[in-house]
């Protein structure tokens, strides 16, 4: 039996990782001091998130995926995507910068990695400082600036730079070169992969007290070289006590959902599960059209719940103001 389903995330201690969503959690080892990501939903390979409410529980997500497929995912993306997953939601906390990095897209990432490629989006939350975000280059480049850049470590100096703030969003296509800044907090949305090509990551070094490795030669196989003006950084136009759109893509739609009452989503025109991240206060997800005990859940920032798609009638129910990322795939 089905139901909205919530999951207990998965803490990643990072070199350059903070402190902030740390906090959002009660089952922080006691080793961890920096804590970069928190994989709220995830059906990566060696990491999968197991839910934590109702007669699912200790159950994985492609554990459920296994038994239930389409009811799950709906028939179209089950279709597609098989057993597995087709998103992988995080929440990343940078106090420090971020490798300047990029990603395959599906075509290279199945041929070199057997795996999906990387299209993926972030959504900025409060942080304490300004935060900034690197996205594309600031010039047309080629493989030799590139190589060159890296070498003298001026390849920073090459990229677009954004200021941002609580509510930006940018989306990030497969090729293009970009990096998080320190002081930057996001929600990531992203196809379901863990392929990352880092190109220069500023000489430091890993636990092991040796530099940590580059993929140069995939990177310089994946990268977009032209100057990605199309790249574009938005602040979220909210609706209050309604939903407004963030991005439309093939891999995934992302809307945000802002309300301080409670509000009901129809989802009978999807043929999609619809995952909830929230990102800021706490609310109720209730399956109206669920007579199962479990139909009700709560969620708070820095948590992720999965409603299946077999659930079409949803209820909200915030305590005080809060504010949902609603995600699902549009295939029709």
């Amino acid at each position: 039996m089905l139901y909205p389903l919530k999951f207990k995330p998965l803490l990643f201690h990072k070199i350059w990782g903070g402190s902030t969503i740390a906090q959002w959690y009660d089952h922080v080892p006691a080793d961890y001091e920096n804590v970069g990501e928190a994989w709220v939903m995830s059906d990566v390979e060696k990491y999968p998130t197991e839910v934590v409410n109702g007669q699912h529980a200790g159950d994985s997500l492609h554990d459920l995926l296994e038994v239930y497929m389409d009811e799950l995912v709906g028939g179209t993306v089950f279709e597609i995507y098989g057993n597995h997953f087709p998103l992988l939601l995080k929440f990343i906390d940078a106090s420090d910068d971020l490798s300047i990095q990029v990603h395959p897209n599906d075509d290279y990432a199945l041929e070199h990695e057997n795996s999906l490629g990387k299209n993926e989006m972030w959504y900025v939350l409060p942080s304490a400082n300004k935060a900034s975000i690197y996205l594309g280059w600031n010039k047309p480049m080629s493989e030799t600036l590139i190589r060159a850049a890296i070498e003298d470590g001026s390849l920073a100096a090459h990229l677009r730079k954004y200021e941002v703030e609580t509510g930006s969003t940018a989306y990030i296509p497969a090729g293009t070169v970009h990096a998080m800044r320190r002081d930057t907090i996001v929600a990531e949305i992203q196809e379901n992969s863990d392929i990352t090509y880092r190109l220069y990551d500023y000489n430091r070094v890993g636990h092991d007290g040796k530099k940590r490795p580059l993929k140069l030669d995939k990177a310089l196989e994946v990268i977009d070289f032209e100057n990605n003006e199309e790249v574009a950084v938005m602040s979220a136009k909210k609706l209050h006590n309604g939903v407004a759109n963030l991005a439309e893509k093939p891999c995934f739609t992302t809307n945000i959902l802002s309300f301080d009452r409670t509000i009901e989503r129809d989802y009978a025109p999807l043929d999609s599960f619809v995952a909830y991240m929230c990102v800021e206060g706490e609310c109720a997800v209730t399956a109206l059209d669920s007579d199962v005990e479990e139909r009700e859940v709560t969620m708070r920032i820095g948590e992720a719940v999965l409603v299946p798609a077999t659930l079409c009638d949803i209820q909200l129910s915030p305590k005080g103001k809060c504010q949902l990322l609603e995600i699902y795939i549009n295939l029709k």
